[in-house]
């Protein structure tokens, strides 16, 4: 049975066997005897997207990976950066510094270059919709305003901006693309934090699933 560690665009964490291309974490949210999650979903605001694959590193996924026995970060696994961002998850310093200095040079409105990590990540816990933020509602003409690689929702979907266009998201990845003047009556909302959708459009590239192509 597929372990509760995948996340939608709205930051809910699910159990579905499909991995996606990044991992990350809120900190310590899991019991590592049972390896399931605790009542808590964060356990810092510091929510971060991490590298798969880095310099070898092997873990037990939400098992005892800190020293003495300790369970160490809960790994959660996201569809792609897109996803990840969407949920109110930033590049990590460590395995992605490259990515998180673009992130923080992308700056969002109120923010100077050097902006702290630990500023960044309480404007964003104020914002994602799983740390309670505002439900941003937008009309369908405003989508064309939005930077690609922004998600929003209608009906309870969440759907990707990319050239134009809505991407239908799933675990499995995006569905085909389709036009905003075909959804031109529709309620939306914005499901990406609004400080990450300025970066978008100030220049910040995230990574998209393979299906997005």
């Amino acid at each position: 049975m597929p372990l509760q560690n995948r996340v939608d665009p709205f930051g809910a964490i699910h159990a579905v066997a499909a991995r996606g291309l990044f991992t990350g974490n809120r900190g310590v949210i899991h019991d590592p005897d049972t390896r399931t999650l605790l009542r808590r979903r964060w356990a810092t605001k510091a929510w971060i997207i991490c590298e798969c694959d880095f310099r070898g590193q092997r873990r037990e996924v939400m098992g005892r990976n800190a020293p003495g026995g300790r369970p160490g970060w809960t790994e959660l696994f996201f569809l792609d950066e897109v996803t990840a961002l969407a949920a109110g998850h930033r590049p990590c310093f460590y395995c992605r510094r490259d990515s998180a200095l673009a992130f923080a040079s992308c700056l969002a409105g109120g923010e100077g270059p050097r902006t702290p990590a630990p500023q960044m990540d309480a404007r964003l816990h104020a914002e994602r919709r799983a740390s309670g933020g505002a439900v941003l509602p937008l009309e369908p003409a405003q989508l064309a305003d939005l930077p690609d690689g922004t998600m929003v929702e209608q009906n309870g979907l969440a759907y990707a901006l990319r050239g134009g266009r809505l991407l239908p998201w799933d675990f499995s990845g995006y569905g085909p693309p389709r036009k905003i003047s075909d959804m031109s009556t529709a309620v939306f909302t914005l499901i990406t934090p609004p400080s990450t959708v300025a970066r978008l459009a100030r220049g910040y590239r995230p990574v998209w699933h393979p299906s997005a192509y």
